[in-house]
């Protein structure tokens, strides 16, 4: 998924030993400091036009509302959930859908962590199908875009994957402060955008630099992630939707 764009997680430096003896110790490289970038295009995913998944995902976020679990359940595959995660399917096949959905989003953390993915989930608009299993779609989509050219530039960044993001939509404003009515420093246009951590940068915004190299703080909820999880849909057998099974590490304790 995400994660096949970037060769590498770390770079790795050798220290030299004072010895021959000694044993080279491998430290993680630190990202490059903010600067300009080569911009690379992203075409976001497409919009869903199914109203029926519409419907129930409206539903569903009416049930997530509710933290109705036995009204979850019901829309959820009782048999065949799966939960593919890295190369295999994690879902306990000795456990009901509604059970290994829950250890996916961690439904039961006092928290309430799962319960609110779950009602992100629900509000997400975008759908694509899962070519390995016909009639399976998953949200959200993923937006395409070309990974030789990301793996590069996150090569000379010394960036991994969770350092990079994408605009939601076209004309996301960059600010100078993390505040809407601070001055707007650059619009994005629909390309990557590098992550840049900074304490803040808290509650809904997140400090970015563009590839102009301009450096500001975008609204959260103007951006996404190129490899979140996903939830995925399927009709049973008698053409109603359920939620069919999970991709991605989850977030539940098993």
């Amino acid at each position: 998924m995400y994660a096949r764009f970037v060769a590498i997680a770390f770079a790795l430096l050798l220290v030299a030993g004072a010895a021959s003896a000694q044993q080279q110790v491998p430290l993680p490289m630190q990202p490059a400091p903010p600067g300009p970038y080569k911009a690379v295009t992203v075409t976001l995913p497409p919009r869903q036009t199914d109203a029926s998944l519409d419907a129930f995902r409206k539903e569903l976020g009416d049930i997530v509302k509710k933290k109705d679990r036995g009204a979850l359940a019901a829309k959820v595959l009782s048999k065949g959930f799966f939960w593919q995660r890295e190369d295999s399917n994690d879902a306990d096949a000795n456990k009901s859908g509604i059970d290994n959905l829950a250890a996916a989003l961690g439904l039961d953390a006092p928290d309430g962590s799962g319960w609110e993915a779950l009602a992100n989930y629900a509000a997400e608009p975008s759908a694509t199908p899962m070519p390995e299993m016909k009639g399976v779609v998953c949200s959200p989509a993923v937006p395409s875009f070309n990974e030789e050219e990301m793996d590069k530039v996150a090569q000379s960044t010394r960036t991994d994957p969770a350092d990079w993001v994408y605009p939601t939509g076209g004309g996301i404003e960059v600010r100078a402060k993390p505040d809407a009515n601070a001055p707007v420093v650059e619009k994005l246009g629909s390309v990557m955008i590098r992550l840049l951590v900074d304490e803040n940068a808290q509650g809904d915004w997140v400090k970015v630099v563009t590839p102009a190299g301009k450096t500001g703080y975008v609204a959260v909820d103007g951006i996404a992630p190129v490899g979140s999880d996903q939830l995925c849909y399927q009709k049973d057998a008698g053409g109603s939707w359920k939620i069919a099974g999970y991709v991605g590490a989850g977030t539940g304790q098993e």
